[in-house]
């Protein structure tokens, strides 16, 4: 799937395969632009059971970007769906650790990623 972009603030580039689906993120994940990563990924739910959202390129991340993510977890887990977060940058982290969400997303190095 071509590259998708609201400018200068976020990036998507999804790759599929059967079941599975890794979802690389760029820029900002923050108010204005967080419906843009839901609306996308939430599209992938049902016909996959295992997404990766590689954080890589994400540079920044508020609390509606956090709100995001828990939302995309609830409804992966409600479909029968694996949500994990890959590749988090150190303020990413920290957010995820402050608010006590970091152990609810499976988190693992890229080359634990495993694409059929």
């Amino acid at each position: 799937m071509p590259d998708q972009t609201i400018p200068d603030r976020l990036t998507l580039d999804i790759e599929r395969t059967p079941g599975q689906a890794i979802v690389r993120c760029g820029g900002q994940l923050v108010i204005g632009v967080t419906e843009f990563l839901y609306d996308n990924v939430r599209k992938l739910i049902p016909d996959t059971k295992h997404i990766v959202l590689d954080l890589t390129d994400l540079t920044h991340m508020d609390s509606m970007g956090i709100g995001t993510l828990v939302r995309l977890y609830v409804s992966a887990k409600s479909a029968g769906c694996t949500l994990e977060l890959i590749n988090l940058g150190k303020q990413i982290r920290h957010l995820l650790g402050v608010t006590h969400l970091l152990s609810a997303f499976t988190s693992c190095g890229e080359h634990n990623v495993r694409m059929p």
